[in-house]
């Protein structure tokens, strides 16, 4: 089993940035393929990122693509998002998720930290 904890989230203007991290704790963290989701309010959980586990491979959802970057540190078990030109429609709140398939299906990950908000004003 792995342990998954976000941080990092926060309220940020239009045009910003914001760095979440994830922590992990219990198996090999470098076992898994990691991941972030998003969920709006009064909307389903979309897929946002993921790295491979070696991190040499990653995916990112079109609507981020070009201003997120997921990335890891194996030696430290973190799950990295780098969130620039931060826009309104990005408030959810953000969770990483771990799993054995790289995969943009949430219902493909079986650990999930329990979230953490970001607010992006306009």
């Amino acid at each position: 089993q792995v342990q998954l904890v976000e941080s990092g989230g926060g309220l940020v203007q239009a045009g910003g940035s914001l760095r979440l991290s994830c922590t992990a704790s219990g198996r090999a963290f470098n076992n898994y393929n990691m991941a972030w989701f998003r969920q709006a309010p009064g909307k389903e959980r979309e897929f946002v990122a993921v790295s491979s586990r070696s991190g040499t491979t990653t995916l990112h959802a079109a609507a981020v693509k070009g201003r997120f970057t997921i990335s890891r540190d194996n030696v430290n078990n973190i799950l990295i998002l780098q969130m620039n030109i931060l826009k309104p429609e990005d408030t959810a709140v953000y969770y990483c998720a771990a799993g054995t398939s790289f995969v943009v299906s949430d219902s493909r990950y079986n650990y999930w930290g329990p979230g953490t908000q970001v607010t992006v004003s306009s």
